[in-house]
């Protein structure tokens, strides 16, 4: 029976990047997908938003995707366009990439760190006890693992057999897409429930509303022209589909991402409709909350009630982004009512704060873990600031490439003593002469030092003093 520290169910985007993160901390992780390859079938995401986009940066591979992608205003609430050009981050647009080009890139960096894929292989089930995790592969074989992590989509085997609960609400609307071609040129934009585009190498992509929940079969080309026929009175000679399928709104969440050494992540823990763009995203930074925690719990450095705060964290964060596609749901109706509504909603985002607001959230920009009161940076994102060192100008995002805590001492050099973390923490002097400001809340007061976790949220802000460094220190990065 081979033997790692992690088994990772499922390579997709959340799967990949939680490998990374573990490589990145030296952890010997394996992942396991049922895919030959990162090749997709059917449509997923689109896109990234600007945290996704920092967190990127963060690791010092963000340029991969932004040249492959296009940097634009991605953020929508119910097809209510709401730009962030004027938000206070180096990545104040989103990026149009699709999932497959998003995979092959991320597989890429994830063979540079050595990270082993078994691909054509599937989790088909395991067992836990209090030393480690035995996983059942679909060919078979076993392995062992201290700890397993689901991140097999929506149906996953690994939160199924590990009980734990998926509770939400059933689909209430089923669309069809397709990437297809047609002979005659059809009308490009947005319709009731959808809409047609242009797609790569020249064919067009639809999405479309579809009557009807229960479907006995695979969505087919005449599925298709049926529902065009029935939105713009032709199916413009629609023919050579690459792909078509079906996506409801059903909205699920996992009643705890951790069952003893089990723990999920993505689509494993959260589904919902695809509304905002948000799904892909939200998995990618569960991974990077995850990562350092699970990393740091299996070198002993952390006690293992360390990946409890993985749930605290992550879990409201998922809760909000099925509530807000709900609602983003309910506001594609047809009928005249919905329209007055959408119609509201939209005066409403058009002014200034409830833009700012709604943007934040469906960017990620404005996650908020409660870690307590105190300075408004606490518990929030870090700013990419340009600090000035000794040994010259400094971007903050290079100190986080290798997935390390940062104290940033902005007061008197030499002035925090954390000599029993130092092979743990990097205590970092600079200077920063710019306004402090965060997206949604504005400037704020600038703190005189800040402990900055590896997912680049702070956990500790310094307001002179070194008053509760060391609590801080010793609860995210253990005893010293």
């Amino acid at each position: 029976m081979a033997e790692h520290a992690v088994v990772i169910a499922g390579g997709g985007p959340t799967g990949m990047m939680l490998a990374a993160e573990l490589a990145l901390a030296k952890v010997d992780v394996v992942v396991v997908e049922r895919r030959p390859d990162h090749a997709l079938d059917g449509s997923r995401s689109g896109g990234l938003h600007a945290r996704t986009i920092e967190v990127l940066d963060q690791r010092g591979i963000a340029d991969r995707f932004l040249a492959e992608g296009q940097a634009m205003q991605v953020q929508a609430f119910a097809r209510i366009p709401l730009d962030i050009s004027d938000f206070p981050t180096r990545h104040n647009y989103g990026l149009a990439l699709w999932q497959s080009h998003f995979e092959r890139i991320l597989a890429a960096w994830v063979s540079e760190l050595g990270v082993p894929v078994a691909r054509g292989h599937e989790v088909t089930g395991f067992t836990q006890d209090d030393t480690g995790v035995d996983v059942e592969l679909s060919d078979g074989r076993s392995l062992r693992a201290d700890y397993l992590v689901g991140c097999d989509g929506g149906r996953s085997v690994i939160r199924k057999a590990a009980g734990i609960q998926f509770p939400g609400w059933d689909p209430s609307t089923c669309w069809l897409i397709a990437e297809v071609e047609m002979d005659e040129e059809p009308v490009l934009g947005l319709r009731q429930g959808g809409g047609i585009g242009r797609a790569d190498g020249g064919s067009v992509r639809v999405v479309l509303t579809e009557q009807g929940l229960e479907h006995a079969s695979e969505p087919t080309l005449k599925d298709l022209s049926e529902a065009l026929i029935a939105v713009d009175g032709t199916d413009y000679g629609v023919h050579s589909p690459k792909w078509i399928s079906r996506f409801t709104d059903m909205t699920r969440q996992a009643a705890s991402y951790r069952k003893g050494r089990v723990l999920l992540a993505g689509d494993a823990a959260h589904v919902h409709p695809p509304q905002g763009g948000q799904g892909l995203n939200t998995g990618v930074q569960d991974a990077v909350n995850l990562g350092w925690k699970l990393a740091q719990v299996i070198d002993g450095r952390s006690p293992d009630g360390l990946l409890d705060t993985y749930h605290a964290e992550r879990h409201p964060v998922g809760a909000r982004v099925l509530r807000n596609t709900m609602a983003q749901v309910a506001l594609t109706g047809t009928d005249e009512r919905t329209g007055a509504l959408r119609d509201t909603i939209s005066e409403l985002l058009s002014m200034d704060e409830p833009r700012k607001r709604f943007a934040a959230m469906l960017s990620g920009l404005d996650v908020h873990y409660d870690l307590g009161e105190g300075h408004p940076l606490l518990g929030r994102r870090m700013p990419d600031l340009d600090l000035v060192t000794a040994d010259g100008p400094l971007r903050l995002f290079t100190l986080l490439h290798d997935a390390r805590p940062v104290l940033l001492n902005l007061g008197e050099p030499g002035g925090f003593d954390i000599t029993p973390w130092a092979d743990r923490v990097q205590p970092i002097d600079a200077a920063y002469a710019g306004l402090w400001e965060l997206p949604v809340l504005g400037p704020v007061t600038a703190p005189a030092a800040a402990l900055i976790r590896p997912d680049g949220y702070v956990a500790w802000v310094g307001e002179g003093t070194d008053t509760g460094l060391r609590d801080a220190l010793t609860t995210w990065f253990g005893a010293p």
